[in-house]
């Protein structure tokens, strides 16, 4: 079979032939409609004491050996994955799409929509509250932008370092202000888009200053979500900016699959009431190489590729 295949660390892969998936107990050998790709897979975090080489995980959308059209996370058996035109998943992993759902959007709320639901319920958002989204012109940021409106957020403002990223969430409507990171005082300019004295909640996707300048812009009382690494893994952080104020910090949560499952059919519902909306940029399976370039650049959208 056709694959997109990784043959190191960091190196970018090449589409070439690679052995089939051998059918195992407890799994599902899919044919592959459609794939996704995500920060994770370019990263390749969870990909730890991997074999190489193997074909880029991700999740994807096909078919099952009974018909059944499915949707699969990045959990593909190693060395599969989803950007080949068959793999083998673990049975739990593997969930029925409705038929009225798209692939790109089964995709894009599995790992990405579960990723900022959960966190987001936990902060329990109370009407009118002010919510602050950094690294907001991502598709998570994109869909926690609207997931907070949904949750009863009065107020929503997205922060990033792209300009053209925020202008663009500016045009579809989904937030009520952005704030352009690495500016001389983010703290204060955070705090002045607030529409207050700070913010109720901060969703983080992305951690290292950001978040330091966005601690000192919230309320007392305030949730702090924490569920990306972008801009760093470690802070210096001053007592001085904890002290008698409470703060709480969420981070993104393990869920077993049957619960991950629930949550994205929630998901694909709410999709459908309130046409919570990403992004997209759309490849050929056959420029799987050009889509991971544009995933390690950081794309402002979710990045699909047809495979039949």
């Amino acid at each position: 079979m056709r694959a997109a295949v990784i043959s190191g660390n960091g190196i970018a892969p090449v589409l070439q032939d690679f052995p089939d998936p051998t059918p195992q107990e407890g799994s599902v050998f899919i044919t592959v409609d459609t794939a996704g790709l995500g920060g994770w897979d370019v990263l390749g975090a969870y990909r730890l004491g991997v074999q190489y080489p193997c074909v880029i995980r991700g999740e994807g959308v096909g078919r099952a050996e009974d018909g059944r059209r499915v949707y699969f996370g990045e959990r593909s058996v190693a060395p599969w994955g989803a950007w080949a035109e068959k793999t083998i998943v673990p049975v739990a992993e593997v969930w029925d799409v409705p038929d009225d759902i798209d692939d790109r959007t089964a995709i894009t709320m599995g790992i990405a929509g579960t990723g900022i639901l959960i966190p987001l319920e936990a902060a329990q958002i109370q009407p009118g509250e002010s919510v602050l989204i950094l690294g907001a012109t991502g598709v998570l940021g994109q869909i926690g932008l609207q997931l907070a409106r949904r949750l009863g957020a009065g107020r929503v403002v997205a922060a990033a370092r792209s300009q053209a990223g925020l202008d663009r969430l500016m045009e579809r409507g989904l937030a009520d202000a952005v704030v352009a990171m690495g500016g001389q005082n983010d703290t204060e300019t955070l705090k002045a888009a607030s529409g207050g004295d700070g913010f109720d909640v901060v969703l983080d996707l992305v951690f290292g200053q950001p978040f330091l300048s966005a601690v000192k812009a919230t309320r007392w009382g305030a949730r702090l979500i924490t569920i990306g690494t972008g801009a760093g893994r470690t802070v210096e952080l001053n007592i001085g900016d904890l002290l008698f104020r409470t703060l709480t910090c969420i981070g993104t949560g393990q869920r077993p699959p049957a619960d991950r499952e629930a949550i994205w059919h929630r998901l694909l519902a709410m999709q459908k009431d309130d046409a919570i909306t990403v992004d997209y940029v759309d490849y050929d399976f056959v420029d799987a190489a050009e889509a991971w370039a544009a995933q390690v650049a950081g794309p402002h959208a979710k990045i699909t590729a047809r495979l039949r």
